[in-house]
């Protein structure tokens, strides 16, 4: 399949970077209404590492909106959660980030909403007689809850903490469209991370694009989706990307099961399904265990990283995963994942520590060759403890060269364009390893050190 340079969006090249901000912030847990002081000047601060240490060109920060606790119950879809700080300092933030050519999405926790949302609390109050009842899905005044409400209703995922929205009623579609219309006029933000989009209605979500291609050029969709066929949510009347937790799986998976087969294998489902759209590509986030606590073999870090940037996707790195530190679920609780981190603390990891060099070098890579944006994905070789493929654009090539194995190992292929000589663009990194390259006859080798992975140019 040949990707052709159709559109010239910034999204299309973009690398992001996750901020969790009410854990990275150490924030309460519950909502005090209090401030925590210097929040965004931290946030910005770790925007700026985003930024000058790794190349990460847009900001994904998220849940932002007034919560009662994790940030996903909302009360106020038109305020920035007070314990970050205030919607003015927001607004600095994206203007901060902007001048840095960064772009800034936030999370839009569309599908439902907290128990102290407005509506809801009009419904408790009025029951029958609330204008608002319609705006909630299956309410039922015969029933009850752990809450004593005296009437039950439709939640997500089990959780009556978390009220579902009646997406086909026009005055919860109508509240949500000036919800981003807000978010645009007021912050200038560039796009919106749809969370549970994977249970949103469809013309809800037709007519958000709609509205996306309204209040700003290029405002971008992304939607949370777990499971299925992406194509049905991605797609030109709908979102522009999701989330692409088939290829997150198979990312560690095939490492510890030492089978590059489940990976390759995505990869050609996943583009058979979506063609070029691009999904958007991630080792861990706020809701899944850090990479370090899934790998048998921590080594296989390098060799995830690499393939999060090199393969057809929206490479993003989620708060201190270029620092390769540790997050477990602990009796059912997300917080481990989002943790309170001092970016001081990890300032030697920038010229001493392997993943944060990996990290970085695959930033610059991304900047430098547009051949990771736009080239052609060409499978060179593939078994289960070898991977390699070509990223190919304009006669030029980029090959990712993978090992998972223990021992060393050899690779020979044919070479993806004529080329005389091969360069490692990943040999000055941390704890690099020497790999060993000739050309001959229209032919590639490649000697791996055992479980190490690499980038190279072809000249």
């Amino acid at each position: 399949m040949i990707w052709e340079r159709v559109t010239m969006a910034w999204y299309d090249t973009a690398v992001f970077y996750q901020i969790y901000p009410l854990g990275l912030c150490g924030c309460a847990h519950e909502n005090d209404g209090q401030p925590t002081p210097g929040a965004f000047a931290k946030l910005n601060a770790w925007a700026e590492h985003a930024s000058k240490d790794l190349g990460c060109t847009a900001i994904y920060i998220g849940p932002l909106f007034e919560s009662g606790s994790h940030g996903y119950d909302t009360i106020d879809y038109r305020r920035v959660d007070r314990r970050l700080g205030t919607n003015e300092e927001f607004r600095e933030f994206v203007a901060n980030c902007h001048a840095r050519g960064q772009k800034v999405i936030v999370d839009g926790v569309f599908n439902h909403v907290g128990r102290d949302f407005f509506a809801f609390k009009d419904l408790q109050a009025n029951r029958e007689n609330s204008r608002y009842k319609d705006w909630f899905c299956d309410v039922n005044f015969w029933g009850n809850n752990e809450y004593n409400d005296g009437f039950s209703y439709g939640n997500w995922g089990g959780f009556n903490l978390l009220v579902k929205l009646n997406q086909r009623n026009p005055e919860v579609q109508n509240y949500h469209y000036d919800t981003i219309r807000f978010w645009v006029d007021a912050f200038d933000i560039d796009g919106i991370r749809l969370d549970a989009a994977d249970v949103l209605d469809f013309d809800f979500m037709k007519g958000l694009r709609r509205l996306a291609n309204e209040v700003k050029p290029e405002f971008w969709l992304m939607g949370e989706v777990i499971h299925g066929d992406y194509s049905r949510w991605a797609n030109p009347e709908m979102l522009h990307s999701v989330t692409n937790y088939e290829l997150h799986k198979g990312l560690w998976s095939g490492h510890n099961d030492h089978n590059y087969f489940e990976i390759a294998h995505t990869m050609r489902r996943l583009q058979g399904l979506c063609h070029d759209t691009r999904l958007y590509t991630f080792s861990d986030n706020h809701d899944v265990e850090r990479l370090p606590n899934k790998l048998r073999n921590k080594a296989h870090i390098r060799h995830i990283a690499i393939l999060v940037y090199t393969l057809w996707g929206i490479p993003s790195i989620y708060y201190g995963s270029e620092f390769g530190i540790e997050g477990k679920k602990e009796w059912g609780s997300d917080w481990p994942l989002r943790p309170c981190l001092e970016l001081d603390k990890f300032r030697d990891d920038l010229t001493t520590n392997p993943v944060t060099s990996v990290y970085a070098a695959l930033g610059r890579l991304k900047a430098e060759y547009p051949a990771l944006s736009w080239g052609e994905v060409k499978e060179l070789q593939l078994t289960t403890q070898c991977y390699a493929f070509a990223r190919v654009l304009d006669g030029k090539a980029l090959v990712a060269v993978f090992n998972n194995g223990d021992g060393p190992a050899e690779m020979e292929f044919q070479l993806p364009v004529e080329a005389n000589t091969a360069t490692d663009l990943l040999a000055d990194t941390v704890g690099a390893e020497n790999v060993m390259v000739s050309l001959a006859s229209g032919r590639m080798k490649v000697q791996l050190p055992s479980n190490y992975a690499t980038v190279l140019r072809l000249d």
